[in-house]
């Protein structure tokens, strides 16, 4: 038995068979099936004096199935891979072979050769019966190959979709080696297809007792068609049934999963993360005409090395802009990202600079020295609880730098100032979102004071983009909850009712360039962040997710200045449309230039007098909706 399935095991495991192996075997099956049928219509010719003229009288007709090979390339396909398309074409080229040989029958049959003289029918059954052989041979093979390589480990598996992406990925499971998924259904929504056979599997419908399916079924993973990741994302019903019941969720990598590749047998599937759970939509940007803006021309950006400014590294460097200006004050991060730009990007002048945006002098030089024609502004302290303890470091950083940033810019003719702000802007409840409040209120207004003074014609234009919590971040809450689960809890949530916005990373960036670079300048953009998550239910789903027990959940009290959900501005009623349909632009109140220029100089000099409580009733003077909560600085607002 071993010697059997070693040689099964070398038969099947060749990257190909040569062209000429399977040729020769789908001959050998023509020949004998000429031999078959002419014993059914003659049982006392088939002897041994009566073989030779027989086989010449076969291989005549075997040229003719040669013509009928050659077309339709039956010999090129890998065997065992076989599929209906390599069935179809068997059948093609038996039957065009069948009339070129109906044809010459006729026309042979006059001239006095040697041979077996056969009837039009004797013929057209040697046909027949030689294609059925053909297609017997195929799926025999594929059959054995998924034996032999069906073994014990093999996860028992059901995919979500059922059209292309579903049947795409379905072949692909079918041909590993050794076999990872045993294929044993489909899920599917649609009633009408209910009970119906795909690929000889059963469809099972998501809404018909599909909990005692997979248990009946012992299946251990599901894998999510390409096509259906959109979907599957808001179908939180099916996840909550899967993830209670310990299955195993496989989904295309978040970078591959809205390619133009409509190849779905070549899908690279991964495990799944909370991440992959979370709802977003496709967002589509024309990255061609950013590239097209940015290409040749000179890119700072404050904050590179963190989770916004790094990855506006790497989406900018593949444009190959002609320098690259990255400022950040965090010296390791900051080197690592020098390291990235020498091993990836070596052709691309990467000035990359350890100093903090608050350093005047520095910043001065630093414009003087490289002139930007774009400047994108990551830089920023943006940790709420922090920023409550430190009001003086988030005005002298976050609004004092932008101010030195923004001054510079105009000073040094940059074409356009892009500023990365944030949804805990929009009527803030902390002394962070104040400050970057505070931020777009200076930047629109230096806009608009250099817009009136060029005649509607600036040299240098400013745009704001503003957004919330994007996934992967530093101090994110994903990481602090694997942590903690990883501990065996307790999970710690602020409150069981609070919620937040969620976007990827290089999502949220695209969205960035794209407002960037097409703002005409005074604009704050507004991204739409989605449906919104709560993070207890988040919380829940990533204790199901890593299969861990009796792991609680702690709710710990909102922090100080934490809302219990965020606003972005994203509503019909306080924004308008723009160029494209995830970003809008948000209806602000205008300020004077020179009465906020004064009222920003007084705060930053009363932030060095380090007396928290001055410099936050100062900021809320200048943003009058800023509104402690649960916060030392709520007295200010009786």
């Amino acid at each position: 038995m071993k010697v059997f399935d070693k040689l099964l095991n070398w038969y099947l495991s060749m990257n190909a068979l040569p062209y000429w192996v399977i040729l020769a075997i789908d001959i050998a099956i023509c020949y004998f099936s000429g031999i078959f049928v002419f014993w059914l219509y003659y049982h006392g010719a088939v002897s041994p004096e009566h073989i030779v003229l027989l086989t010449k009288t076969i291989f005549m007709y075997m040229i003719f199935n040669l013509i009928g090979f050659r077309i339709f390339r039956t010999y090129s396909g890998i065997i065992r891979y076989s599929s209906f398309i390599d069935l179809q074409r068997v059948v093609l080229a038996m039957f065009l072979s069948l009339i070129v040989a109906e044809v010459m029958h006729y026309i042979v049959y006059h001239w006095n050769l040697e041979f077996v003289r056969l009837q039009g029918r004797q013929i057209a059954a040697m046909y027949l019966v030689a294609t059925i052989g053909m297609m017997a041979f195929r799926i025999l093979t594929k059959s054995l190959y998924d034996v032999l390589f069906t073994t014990d480990k093999s996860i028992r598996t059901l995919i979500y979709g059922v059209k292309d992406g579903g049947v795409g990925l379905a072949k692909n499971i079918r041909t590993d080696k050794p076999r990872k998924f045993l294929l044993k259904g489909f899920i599917a929504h649609d009633p009408s297809i209910k009970g119906k056979m795909l690929m000889g599997e059963k469809i099972y419908l998501v809404d018909d007792n599909l909990a005692e399916h997979i248990k009946s079924l012992k299946i251990k993973a599901v894998l999510i068609s390409p096509l259906q990741n959109e979907r599957f994302r808001n179908d939180t019903k099916l996840q909550d049934i899967l993830l209670t019941l310990g299955v195993q969720i496989f989904m295309s990598s978040a970078e591959k999963e809205w390619t133009q590749n409509d190849d779905y047998t070549k899908v690279q599937l991964k495990e799944i993360s909370i991440e992959d759970l979370l709802p977003r939509d496709q967002i589509n940007v024309d990255m061609d005409s950013i590239g097209n803006l940015l290409r040749d021309k000179k890119i700072m950006i404050t904050g590179s090395a963190g989770s916004i400014g790094s990855e506006l590294v790497r989406q900018i460097a593949i444009y190959k802009p002609a320098a690259l200006i990255l400022i950040d004050q965090a010296e390791t991060p900051q080197h690592n990202i020098r390291l990235m730009m020498q091993f990836e990007w070596p052709d691309i002048k990467a000035h990359t600079i350890v100093s903090s945006i608050s350093n005047a002098d520095r910043m001065e030089k630093i414009f003087q020295t490289y002139k930007p024609d774009y400047v994108f502004h990551a830089a920023a302290y943006k940790h709420v609880p922090m920023m409550e303890n430190n009001p003086s470091e988030s005005v002298q950083n976050n609004i004092w730098g932008t101010k030195v940033i923004a001054d510079l810019s105009v000073k040094y003719g940059v074409k356009k100032f892009v500023m990365v702000s944030t949804d805990k802007a929009v009527n803030p409840t902390n002394v962070m979102g104040c400050s970057k409040r505070i931020c777009e209120i200076y930047c629109q207004s230096l806009n608009k004071m250099i817009n009136e003074q060029a005649n509607g014609k600036p040299e240098t234009q400013f745009v704001t983009t503003r957004f919330g919590n994007v996934l992967g971040s530093n101090g994110s809450v994903i990481p602090l909850f694997e942590k903690q689960i990883k501990a065996g809890g307790p999970v710690t949530v602020t409150d069981p009712n609070i919620i937040r916005f969620f976007m990827l990373i290089p999502e949220a960036c695209k969205l960035v360039l794209e407002a960037g670079t097409h703002g005409s300048g005074g604009e704050i953009f507004v991204f739409d962040m989605g449906k919104p998550v709560r993070i207890a239910d988040l919380a829940k789903r990533m204790i199901k997710l890593s299969g861990a027990e009796n792991v609680e959940i702690k709710y710990t009290g909102l922090r100080a200045g934490e809302k219990l959900y965020e606003e972005v501005l994203s509503t019909t009623e306080n924004t308008l449309p723009s160029f494209h349909e995830k970003i809008r632009i948000a209806e602000v109140r205008e300020y004077d230039y020179n009465e906020v220029n004064k009222q920003i100089e007084s705060l930053i000099a009363l932030s060095h007098s380090y007396n928290d409580m001055a410099i936050v009733e100062k900021m809320k003077e200048i943003v009058p909706e800023y509104v402690s909560n649960n916060s030392k600085y709520s007295v200010l607002d009786k």
